[in-house]
């Protein structure tokens, strides 16, 4: 007997959060080698990249966003490794895009190939992109690649998106003592084309050296900011939805600044994203360890009935949050963020 259908509107894990966003890889592969990711003495030229069978086909993924968004799931955002190595992107994009109930696409990419692929993916129906950069300084943003790749390149993908009309926020993650002494020339360089967001470097996976030290608190990346050196120009910005990850503020000629706080301020209690590996492996945590494999039912035959259940079940009983408890659960093995995004 098939189960019955679930109501979208009860899904909620054991603290009450609702699923409403899923982060969805595409690929494990990247063409940088950024320190805080995958680092090059770890991912080098013998690394064993997952074999194309092992992805999810297209189909399957649209099979399995449907399910989510029949969950509740209103936001979908499409990560890697580096998701524009995929080939043929704007044709997922434009499945996705098609699917009843979704109301925002987005991509988290590092840029580079967004010159070539930013105008068809706009195309096919994505909205957003976010786009990685941590220095505008060539040897600091070389270093912290891994291949020495110049920032320029960067910032190329950053005005072909803006051209080809795409929503465009800057994500650059903060090294003390590395990229830290850069952060205002940064922000002032991209305030007017893109939202600038300053994330606290986080222990994701299991091999970027991570350490208390090398975090710089939000609160002082805010001062660093400001012409003062005291953060007295921002003011706080109203949330624009439960659950939004970047604590936002604006500078007094209105330019906009969000703060990612995960180490100093975790945000775990209106977490409502979910992760879908390339594999099929469904991660609740961003600093999950182990996942539920959604790629085998759905190729023995599972229903859609079927798949959404087993989504809900591991929803319902859903008690993640890692960045609460981080002090506590520190040598815990977590799964690479290469494997399911930011």
């Amino acid at each position: 007997m098939r189960p019955p259908p679930l109501p979208t509107s009860s899904l909620a894990d054991a603290f009450g959060r609702p699923l409403r966003d899923l982060r969805i890889s595409v690929t494990d592969r990247c063409n940088l080698r950024c320190t805080y990711c995958m680092p090059a003495e770890v991912f080098g030229p013998d690394y064993a990249f997952l074999p194309r069978s092992e992805l999810l086909t297209f189909e399957e993924i649209e099979r399995l966003a449907a399910a989510f968004v029949a969950l509740g799931v209103q936001k979908l955002r499409l990560t890697g490794g580096e998701p524009l190595l995929r080939r043929d992107l704007p044709e997922l994009v434009a499945r996705l895009t098609r699917l009843e109930g979704v109301q925002d696409i987005a991509l988290t990419t590092n840029g580079l190939l967004l010159p070539r692929l930013a105008a068809p993916l706009k195309a096919a129906g994505l909205q957003r992109v976010t786009v990685s950069i941590d220095s505008l300084d060539p040897d600091i943003f070389g270093r912290m690649n891994g291949l020495g790749t110049h920032p320029d390149r960067v910032l190329d993908g950053i005005e072909a998106a803006l051209q080809a009309g795409l929503g465009v926020k800057v994500n650059t993650v903060v090294q003390r003592g590395v990229n830290d002494a850069g952060l205002r020339d940064l922000w002032l360089a991209l305030r007017d084309k893109a939202v600038v967001r300053f994330i606290e470097f986080m222990d994701v996976g299991n091999h970027n050296g991570w350490n208390m030290a090398a975090v710089v608190p939000s609160r002082e990346v805010l001062a660093r900011l400001s012409e003062d050196g005291l953060g007295s120009e921002f003011a706080p910005a109203q949330a624009n939805y439960r659950g939004e990850v970047a604590a936002r503020h604006r500078g007094a000629q209105g330019h906009e600044v969000g703060l990612i706080s995960s180490v100093t301020a975790p945000f775990c209690g209106d977490c409502s994203r979910a992760r879908l590996s390339a594999v099929g492996m469904l991660y609740t945590c961003l600093f999950a360890g182990t996942g539920t494999d959604l790629r085998a039912p759905l190729r023995a035959g599972a229903t859609e009935e079927e798949v959404r259940a087993q989504i809900a079940g591991v929803w319902r009983v859903r008690r993640d949050r890692y960045s609460e408890e981080r002090g506590e659960v520190t040598t815990r093995q977590k799964i690479e963020m290469s494997h399911i995004g930011g």
